[in-house]
């Protein structure tokens, strides 16, 4: 009798270890295809995504002779603006000493790096912050009083020239009204709340403060005549007029972009995060740009254009700060009701 229950035991005991044998398998097969599944979606989600987003012109496409000397000092005017235009620039004395890359990453040519790939495709165009058609030429001056925070560069100068020259062969291939994927500055999802300047302060001081300084002045190269890492803020940043004063063109420029070394395939900041810093940094002190002619249309306004008067009823604080959410669905239903 006890050799039967020996026995029986010991096929009991068998049978629960191969059962358990065959779910650690199962569930090491399951998990193994889960990883092995991901990691084939990630890869054809990323292949598909670089191969959607528009990518620079190759340079040998670079013309030959004088058109091509242009594009090519157009690009060097782009990266080193300081150095020619800047507060002791060669050719002229206009601009804050910021470079137009520092804000055009790459020279304007870096998916949701605030390119230029669908400047020359999509002007002239009617712009509702001046109430006209402009230029390209009126475009870059716009940067040059605005993010530069100096003077216009004379339309018909060799400089101007070359800056068009050279953000029309950016533009090489992108058809005519169309504006490609990875162009200009990524969108985020606006927040429920709104974007909070204290919060954005702990994100500056974790992850911005290294390079732009503690005073948000930036860092100046080892000559002093050009910002390696500019200043967000101070007398030497960008002004009140400028794209990235709006908080919905700094929180997707930084999220797809800062800290260094950050991508949009490779983000650094959650959204939240790229929102408050936006938050913290656009309420610091700056030169200030006499705004009383832009959007002459008040209707026309964006979201965050935080200078009143305002068609929707919202105030200056939640124009500047958000949630934003609210003023789109007001000015949505406006538009609606215009029609």
């Amino acid at each position: 009798m006890k050799l039967y229950k020996l026995l029986v035991f010991t096929l009991i005991l068998i049978f629960v270890l191969n059962v358990f044998l065959v779910i650690v398998e199962t569930v090491s097969k399951n998990k193994n295809n889960t990883i092995l599944e991901a990691a084939i979606a990630e890869h054809k989600a990323d292949a598909l995504h670089k191969e959607e987003l528009w990518q620079k012109p190759d340079e040998t496409t670079i013309p030959k002779g004088e058109e091509g000397e242009l594009v090519k000092y157009g690009k060097e005017l782009i990266m080193n603006t300081a150095m020619y235009l800047g507060p002791k620039g060669s050719v002229l004395q206009i601009s804050n000493g910021m470079n137009c890359q520092n804000c055009h990453l790459e020279a304007g040519s870096k998916p949701w790096g605030n390119n230029y790939s669908a400047v020359y495709s999509t002007y002239p165009k009617f712009r509702e912050r001046s109430g006209a058609t402009e230029t390209i030429s009126k475009r870059v001056n716009d940067c040059f009083e605005r993010s530069l925070n100096g003077k216009a560069l004379d339309t018909t100068s060799k400089e101007m020239l070359a800056i068009t020259s050279y953000i029309k062969w950016l533009g090489y291939g992108v058809k005519q009204g169309e504006k490609p994927k990875g162009s200009g500055i990524m969108e985020l999802p606006f927040l429920e709340r709104p974007a909070y300047a204290k919060k954005g302060l702990v994100v500056y001081q974790e992850k911005c403060q290294s390079c732009h300084q503690q005073d948000g002045g930036g860092m100046l190269n080892s000559e002093k005549t050009a910002y390696t890492y500019p200043p967000l803020w101070g007398k030497h940043s960008y002004n009140n007029g400028a794209g990235l004063f709006r908080l919905t063109r700094f929180a997707g420029y930084v999220k797809a972009n800062m800290p260094l070394g950050a991508s949009h395939t490779n983000t650094v900041l959650t959204d939240e995060q790229a929102w408050d810093v936006a938050a913290f940094v656009n309420s610091q002190p700056r030169p200030q740009k006499d705004l009383s002619k832009d959007w002459p249309n008040i209707a026309s306004k964006p979201i965050d254009h935080p200078f009143g008067p305002f068609a929707d009823g919202f105030s200056e604080a939640q124009h500047k700060y958000g949630p934003f959410k609210p003023i789109k669905d007001k000015k949505d239903s406006l538009k609606k009701k215009s029609i």
